[in-house]
């Protein structure tokens, strides 16, 4: 996978991934239907996005409030420059509840997305966070409703028109 690079998107590719995108189940055979090309060009162009990064799954679209997770809260870490990334790292991956973490500039270190059952709920998740030493400070914020989803397909569309 070629992560990191300038990856080119052409029309077709922007409506491949949108079709794929709004209807996940769909086949091959019938997304060539739907977008008037040959089932060999629809494979080949779906390997290419998937070897150069651009798709990274086809798995289901799991909602955690619809599993019973109805909170999410967004936690800034600060962690100890002595203990490094790697082991915090280590330690988020092994609480479920922690979605996703990126390494960030500014005050913090880390940035968590992380759900949890209820508001003790939360407290419980961010007390399992903060318990290992390599975390020194941990501020975490709330969210009240989500506005705006996780979305790519515009993002998609731009890059597929807009001039280079």
């Amino acid at each position: 996978m070629n992560t990191g690079q300038d990856v080119q998107l052409d029309a077709l590719d922007a409506r491949l991934i949108a079709l794929l995108a709004e209807e996940p189940r769909i086949g091959v055979l019938e997304c060539s239907r739907r977008l008037g090309v040959a089932r060999g060009t629809v494979q080949a162009r779906l390997d290419k996005l998937v070897d150069r990064g651009v798709i990274g799954g086809f798995g289901p679209e799991v909602s955690p409030a619809a599993i019973g997770f109805g909170v999410t809260s967004f936690v800034t870490l600060e962690i100890s420059q002595r203990h490094g990334h790697d082991p915090v790292t280590a330690h988020l991956s092994a609480i479920p509840e922690v979605l996703e973490a990126h390494t960030i500039t500014g005050s913090g270190d880390l940035l968590c997305r992380i759900v949890a059952r209820s508001n003790a709920d939360l407290q419980r998740v961010i007390d399992q966070i903060v318990r290992y030493e390599g975390i020194r400070r941990a501020s975490t914020i709330i969210a009240l409703a989500e506005q705006i989803p996780y979305r790519v397909l515009p993002l998609v569309r731009n890059a597929a028109t807009a001039p280079r």
